[in-house]
């Protein structure tokens, strides 16, 4: 059985897998000089990644048993079309929970200390500036309590951070309150059709005054057009993105040279612990269509 990666990062993930397959088994990382449809076709097992599985690609992989999503996000794959095939679709689900919830206290003390300042004083050599704040005391608000999110809640309050939290559920009055009371948000819900655009020009008017936000969740969630609105304004203090509108992304982008942004390559789950659970997820469902099982944590 082959397995072919078609993420365009995290091939650490790669290594993890194949160290688990059975003799005689495969795993590849897709060709970059040949377009995602013509190299999807000989392979049983698919990984989408953060690659486009558009009606297009699905319909071009023949051989496919299982479309696995070696994340928790299926946001990016044509379910329908993948559904009209018979092609089962399964996550990876409380994988890099904790993996993410750290890169976001990461970013939550880079935007707290300023670290992109920090680093033009350093080279200045400025001592004691720029001015930070402490996260002790301050308000966390968090859109989202799946898996990172309750992490990042339970670390938040170790630190001496209030927490309050909205679900995808929650009456919508329910996050402009929570968004005004807040310090620092932090973005933790999937990318739908409903939360395309959630931090437009109503959610940065509803945050509170020098707010700063970070996304360590899905890059659209964001408005970018609001977002540099909200930036230029000096209503939001500063923003932390571990992802972005389109990936890879383009490093010359202005954007990314504020000093009130910060910028984390993609990489809020990639530990190796987390590419570990996801590997064993990815194997074990593998054997299970090779043998004619249902696959463990179907979506679709």
């Amino acid at each position: 059985m082959e397995i072919l990666f078609c993420g365009t990062g995290w091939f650490p993930i790669v290594d993890a897998i194949r160290v688990r397959l059975p003799d005689g088994w495969n795993v590849r990382s897709r060709d970059f000089s040949r377009p995602l449809v013509d190299d999807v076709g000989r392979s049983e097992v698919l990984l989408p990644s953060n690659a486009p599985f558009t009606r297009e690609v699905v319909e071009a992989a023949r051989a496919a048993r299982l479309l696995q999503q070696p994340a928790v996000g299926v946001d990016g794959i044509d379910l329908a079309a993948a559904k009209a095939r018979g092609l089962p679709v399964c996550n990876a689900p409380d994988t890099n929970g904790d993996s993410v919830a750290e890169a976001t206290m990461l970013l939550l003390l880079a935007l707290a200390r300023r670290l992109s300042a920090l680093r033009r004083s350093f080279e200045a050599a400025s001592i004691g500036l720029p001015v930070g704040t402490e996260l002790r005391g301050k308000t966390l608000g968090l859109v989202g309590f799946g898996q990172a999110g309750r992490r990042v809640a339970a670390i938040a309050r170790a630190m001496g951070m209030t927490v309050m939290h909205v679900r995808r559920s929650s009456p919508p009055g329910d996050l402009a309150e929570m968004l005004a009371r807040s310090d620092f948000v932090s973005i933790h819900c999937p990318l739908t059709p409903g939360t395309r655009g959630l931090f437009g020009e109503k959610a940065f008017e509803a945050m509170k005054p020098g707010a700063m936000l970070v996304n360590c969740a899905r890059g659209p969630i964001i408005d970018r057009a609001a977002l540099e609105r909200a930036l230029a304004s000096g209503r939001l203090a500063g923003v932390a993105l571990d992802v972005f509108w389109e990936e890879p992304w383009d490093p010359a982008d202005p954007l990314f040279a504020r000093e009130d942004v910060i910028v984390l390559p993609h990489v809020g789950g990639s530990t190796d612990v987390a590419f570990g659970r996801i590997a064993d997820i990815v194997v074990a469902n593998a054997q299970r269509v090779a043998r004619g099982e249902e696959p463990l944590h179907r979506v679709a």
